[in-house]
C-alpha cells in the first residue's frame, strides 16, 4: 500500500492512513483500524477446538455461548446460527465437553470479536459436571431428595428470611412481588456473596442465623441465574447438608428454568426464579379475599337452603291431623282408655264373684267334713293318754283314764271296760 504524502503543513485524512503508518500527526481512523483487523482475522480460516460449554443461551433461534479450555484459564465466545443448530445433536447443554469447528469473526461496527460455529459434537461430560452428577447420585441414595423429608411451607409466614446478594435484582424481585401479593409481608434479609470463594461460607453463616431466629417461618435463597461456573457454590456439599438439616423450610430460587444446581433438589421447594419464589411463599391477598367472599356466599346459600328446607318440613308436619287438632288424639285415647277400664272392671267383678262362690263351696265342703259338725250331732271322741283316739272298746279296759271330747268342750272319764252289745242296746 502506498503511503499518503501530505502537503507541507497539512494533516492527511484519517481514512487514508494505514494503521501501521499512523502517528500522532497522522492518525488512522477507527473504521480503517477495524477494517484492517477484520481482514487480518478473516485470513485465519476455520479451526477445530476442544472445550467445555459454560454458557448456552438461545435467543431468536440462535445460540450465544462460551467455551472454556480444559485448564480453566481461557474462554472464547461463540455464536451458532439456527441453520447450523438444526444439524447438531439435540442434547447439547451446559457442562458438555465438545469439539467445535469455529471461524473467527470481527464486527467492524462494534469492535467485538467472536467465533461462529459450523460444527460441534460431544467429547464427554465436563469434569465439574461429572463430579456434580456423582454427588447428586450419592445424595439421592442418602434420601436427601426424598419428598417425605421435605417440610411444608406455612400458608402465611410471619417473617420471610431472604439470603441473596446485596442490591441484587433477585432481592428486588422477591420484595416487589411478595409485597404486591401481601402488602404486610415482613423480611429479614442476609446479604451474601452469591458466587466465588465467599459464597458458601457466607451462605452457611446466614442460613444458621435465620434458622435460629424463631420469628422466621421460611427461608428463601435467591440468585438471578447464571452459568454453571458461577452457580457451583449452590451445589457445594457443605451447603446442601446444612440445608437438609435446617428446621425451617427452605425455598431455592437460584436461577431460571435451565439452571439446576443441586440445592434445587435438596430444598423443600424449588422456585424457577426469584419472582416465582415470592409467588409461592406468600398468598395473593386479592385471591384470598375473593375466596373468602366465595366461601361466604356459598355458606349463605347453603344456610338459606337449609332453613327453607326445614321450614317446608315444619309446615308439612303442621298440616298433619295430629298436629292440626292434637285434642282429637287425646279424645280417641280417652275413649279407648274408658273402654279398657270398663272391661277391666267387669273382668275383675266376675273374677271376685267367682272367687266368693268358690270360697262358699269350699266352706260348705269343709263344714260337712269337719269333726265339729259330727260332734254337734251328739257324737263324741274318746282319747287315751298320749292323744290316741279310741277306736275299739278293747283299747279302753276297765280303769283306763279317758278324755271325751264333745261339741262343746272335753271331760275326763274312767272306763269300766268293754260292755256287751246287749247291754248297750
Amino acid at each position: 500500500m502506498t503511503a499518503f504524502a501530505p502537503a507541507s503543513g497539512q494533516t492527511p485524512p484519517p481514512d487514508s492512513v494505514h494503521p501501521r503508518e499512523s502517528s500522532p500527526e497522522a492518525p488512522t481512523s477507527i473504521s480503517r483500524l477495524n477494517e484492517t483487523i477484520r481482514g487480518f482475522v478473516s485470513n485465519w480460516g476455520s479451526v477445530w477446538v476442544e472445550g467445555e460449554i459454560t454458557a448456552w443461551n438461545l435467543r431468536g433461534g440462535h445460540v450465544f455461548g462460551r467455551l472454556k479450555d480444559a485448564t480453566g484459564d481461557a474462554l472464547i465466545s461463540f455464536r451458532l446460527w439456527s441453520s447450523t443448530l438444526q444439524r447438531l445433536p439435540d442434547d447439547l447443554r451446559v457442562g458438555n465437553r465438545v469439539v467445535a469447528c469455529v471461524k473467527s469473526d470481527y464486527f467492524m461496527k462494534s469492535g467485538d470479536f467472536t467465533f461462529t460455529v459450523s460444527a460441534m459434537r460431544h467429547t464427554g461430560l465436563g469434569d465439574q459436571l461429572a463430579r456434580l452428577e456423582q454427588l447428586r447420585a450419592q445424595l439421592r441414595r442418602e434420601g436427601l431428595f426424598d419428598e417425605s423429608r421435605k417440610k411444608r411451607l406455612p400458608f402465611l409466614p410471619h417473617v420471610i428470611g431472604l439470603i441473596t446478594g446485596e442490591r441484587s435484582d433477585a432481592e428486588k424481585d422477591v420484595h416487589r412481588n411478595a409485597e404486591l401479593r401481601w402488602p404486610q409481608v415482613r423480611f429479614r434479609t442476609a446479604h451474601v456473596a452469591v458466587q466465588g470463594e465467599r459464597c458458601v461460607p457466607e451462605t452457611l453463616a446466614a442460613l444458621a442465623t435465620l434458622d435460629a431466629d424463631p420469628e422466621v417461618d421460611v427461608i428463601v435463597i435467591a440468585r438471578g441465574g447464571g452459568d454453571p461456573q458461577t452457580l457451583l457454590g449452590f451445589s457445594d456439599e457443605r451447603l446442601l447438608r446444612a440445608v437438609a438439616a435446617t428446621s425451617t423450610p427452605i425455598v431455592s430460587a437460584i436461577g431460571h428454568e435451565n439452571d439446576h444446581p443441586l440445592l434445587d433438589d435438596v430444598a423443600d421447594l424449588r422456585a424457577s426464579t426469584p419472582t416465582d419464589a415470592a409467588k409461592k411463599v406468600v398468598p395473593d391477598v386479592a385471591e384470598q379475599r375473593a375466596l373468602v367472599q366465595q366461601l361466604r356466599a356459598r355458606a349463605r346459600t347453603r344456610l338459606t337452603q337449609r332453613i327453607a328446607h326445614d321450614v317446608a318440613q315444619l309446615e308439612q308436619l303442621r298440616t298433619r291431623p295430629v298436629l292440626r287438632a292434637p285434642e282429637g288424639m287425646l279424645v280417641a285415647r280417652s275413649h279407648e282408655l274408658f273402654a279398657l277400664t270398663s272391661r277391666g272392671r267387669d273382668v275383675v267383678t266376675r273374677q271376685v264373684y267367682e272367687g266368693e262362690r268358690r270360697v262358699a263351696q269350699l266352706q260348705a265342703s269343709l263344714a260337712a267334713l269337719s269333726p265339729g259338725a259330727t260332734l254337734a250331732r251328739g257324737y263324741a271322741i274318746a282319747h287315751l293318754e298320749g292323744g290316741v283316739i279310741v277306736r275299739e272298746a278293747t283299747q279302753a279296759p276297765a280303769g283306763a283314764a279317758v278324755v271325751v271330747t264333745v261339741a262343746e268342750g272335753s271331760f275326763a272319764a274312767r272306763s269300766d271296760g268293754p260292755v256287751a252289745e246287749a247291754d248297750v242296746s
